[in-house]
């Protein structure tokens, strides 16, 4: 009873996605204010109903319900509470039901919280929020229901796939589709923006706090990702550059363009036609992620589905709406009339600059990707882009992105002078370069890239420090110190993102250059030295090795102490897991983490003479990757936390014409 609820819920919701489409849409055309006042309560009911279905499928999986389908295929009553609930969004149906939930929670949102907003513009926004869920609700209930029953119900289901069974993949997709679907709300804006012929630095105001909030939560679910993969997938890396994580990226990327575009129309009322495309690309790139993870065109691990027949389905949404917005950005992209004029050095053009390194970087991410796929279907050949053409491709639109990161921030607006903006950062750069050049005499013999990553970082992180102090105007420390506490969330945020950054740049280049792998047969009992850069190094012994049975899954773990000198720094207990249901094998690494360095060890398989391979590596700087994602993700919530992002711009009300609308 309670999953029908849901379906029929799940109905009334696209419904009611249906008349907030059509209604408030003819309402701001005709100018009729009832019309357009349909669209909040119609975005509320909407979320409800579709909170409502979500409940239902959740209250299936958490009571084992295997007359579901769902329920059956993805869940087991012997598996831990935690992962029946993950279990949810584990699979292709559940997590477009997440997925329309969230995009019906952003557009309520903007129904609750959207009331400075000029009516007509407030009407559009939620009547293109609502044309997006119709097509996902008919995706869903037409190919993907979720709540389709079976008529002899098996009396235990076939278990959620094992790779899914982890913390930190349990929360994983709910933040990726939190800023996936969070794009959704630049793109409903730019595109009831090119139907009212108008964008302002209202309208720019406006449409950053949805872009950063859904750049925040790219931010956390990509990095929640990385750190999945690289404890739990026992290769002991923490990108690969798979398709499925290209296709959170190249959002992420475009995402990051668009804040920083926004930032230029708000304040000068530039770039107006660039801010709108980039806002119908962003979301576009999340729909084609969509596709990448759900489609099987691609390979990958972290894919929900392979049924190219429903790929199809999501391919056609895509097209539909990137295409129809492509093509009425073509029409009306002229009437976006540019106010403000800059000078080729100002802090426009910096802007501009990022922007074009970010699309670019993000055009060569989805070449790399999508290039297999191509070369099968024009050449009838099968080729494989690895790491190496994406590190070779990518990386020298970052270097060139970070160089200019700090004096781009200093410039000022409309007109710079470069020596005046690079002033107060040569001793910044005086000490980057001075810490690059101490990394490449330490590491005699070795590549520039932990050089060239150690300079970068500290002139980013420096930077943004300096960038920060230099908004404290004059005076006394305690003047300034009391002036930073009064600077804006914007201002502090921006500063924090981009130290994290250049922490995360420092990770990915200490990790890159001088991690050291050991691979050998060990005997229990038997030690072994591990030598790494610097001033690690280490012994490691194979206690035992063991079968463990865990809730529902069979284990075979090793007992390891690791040794620095005579003083034991930890035991760790890697596994090999088998669960039996799925029939499939799992690695769960066991890693010793430090500020500096980790050490990752992984247990293989059993030998002929009687030891087992082990894999131990040793990390340098591996935790900072994730640190600079957190403090990226922080800098994120103090900019959101800026109450200018909670008053819009032009946020008094008009006095109303006739008619009831107020007047614009």
């Amino acid at each position: 009873m309670i999953a029908e609820l849901g379906h029929f819920a799940l109905i009334l919701a696209a419904c009611v996605a249906l008349v907030q489409m059509i209604v408030p849409l003819i309402g701001a055309q005709r100018r009729w204010a009832g019309w357009m006042a349909v669209a909040e309560p119609a975005a509320t009911a909407q979320f409800i109903l579709v909170a409502v279905s979500f409940a239902a499928l959740t209250w299936a999986f958490v009571t084992s319900d295997f007359s579901l389908r769902l329920v059956t295929l993805n869940s087991h009553s012997a598996k831990p509470m935690l992962y029946k609930i993950t279990g949810v969004w584990g699979n292709h149906e559940g997590s477009l039901l997440l997925w329309v939930l969230i995009l019906a929670l952003f557009g309520a949102s903007a129904a609750w919280f959207g009331g400075n907003l000029k009516p007509t513009l407030r009407a559009r926004v939620l009547a293109v929020q609502a044309s997006v869920g119709v097509a996902f609700y008919a995706f869903i209930l037409f190919t993907s229901n979720p709540f389709l029953r079976l008529e002899s119900p098996p009396l235990d289901g076939q278990d959620l796939n094992p790779l899914l069974q982890d913390p930190g993949l349990a929360f994983h997709p709910p933040f990726l589709y939190l800023g996936y679907v969070g794009l959704s709300m630049a793109f409903s804006f730019a595109v009831a923006a090119l139907i009212e012929g108008r964008v302002d630095a209202a309208w720019g105001r406006w449409v950053r706090p949805w872009t950063l909030a859904a750049w925040l939560f790219l931010t956390i679910g990509i990095a929640l990702g990385s750190w999945w993969a690289y404890y739990e997938l026992g290769w002991g890396g923490f990108w690969f550059w798979d398709p499925v994580e290209n296709a959170s990226f190249m959002p992420w990327l475009l995402a990051a363009a668009l804040l920083h575009c926004a930032i230029v129309v708000e304040k000068r009322e530039a770039l107006k036609n660039w801010t709108i495309l980039l806002a119908i690309l962003a979301f576009g790139f999340s729909l084609i992620g969509t596709f990448i993870v759900r489609s099987g065109v691609l390979t990958s691990v972290h894919a929900f589905a392979n049924d190219p027949e429903r790929g199809v389905y999501i391919l056609a949404i895509t097209g539909l709406f990137v295409g129809g917005a492509l093509t009425l950005y073509a029409a009306r992209a002229s009437a976006m009339e540019a106010k403000g004029v800059f000078g080729v050095l100002s802090r426009e053009s910096a802007l501009v600059a990022n922007n074009i390194l970010l699309a670019v970087s993000c055009f060569v991410v989805f070449v790399g990707t999508i290039w297999p796929l191509v070369a099968e279907l024009a050449f009838d050949r099968k080729l494989s882009v690895g790491p190496p053409f994406f590190d070779a491709a990518f990386t020298p639109f970052m270097v060139a992105l970070m160089i200019l990161l700090p004096v781009g921030a200093m410039m000022p607006w409309k007109r710079a002078r470069l020596g005046r903006a690079m002033q107060p950062l040569w001793g910044v750069l005086a000490l980057a370069l001075a810490a690059g050049g101490l990394t490449w005499a330490i590491q005699t013999g070795q590549s520039l890239l932990a050089p060239l990553g150690m300079t970068l970082a500290l002139w980013v992180i420096g930077g943004a420090v300096v960038d920060l102090w230099s908004r404290a105007g004059k005076g006394t420390p305690d003047e300034r110190l009391r002036r930073l506490r009064a600077l804006p969330g914007g201002d502090w945020g921006k500063a924090i993102a981009h130290a994290g950054l250049g922490i995360t740049a420092l990770g990915v280049a200490g990790l890159t250059q001088w991690q050291v792998e050991d691979i050998r047969v060990a005997q229990p009992g038997e030690r072994y030295t591990v030598e790494a850069f610097g001033p690690w190094e280490y012994d490691v012994r194979l206690n035992a090795v063991n079968e463990v049975e865990g809730p529902n899954y069979v284990s075979t773990m090793a007992s390891i102490d690791v040794f620095r000198g005579d003083r034991q720094i930890a035991r760790l207990e890697p596994e090999k897991r088998v669960y039996p249901v799925a029939g499939m094998p799992t690695t769960e690494a066991a890693i010793d983490n430090g500020i500096l360095r980790d050490v990752y060890i992984v247990i293989g398989d059993p030998q002929a003479n009687g030891g087992w391979a082990v894999r131990t590596y040793i990390k340098p700087l591996a935790n900072w990757i994730w640190a600079g994602c957190i403090v990226m993700a922080i800098g994120g919530m103090v900019s959101l936390s800026d109450r200018r992002y909670r008053v819009a711009a032009g946020a008094r009300k008009a006095a109303p014409a006739p008619g009831g609308v107020p007047a614009e």
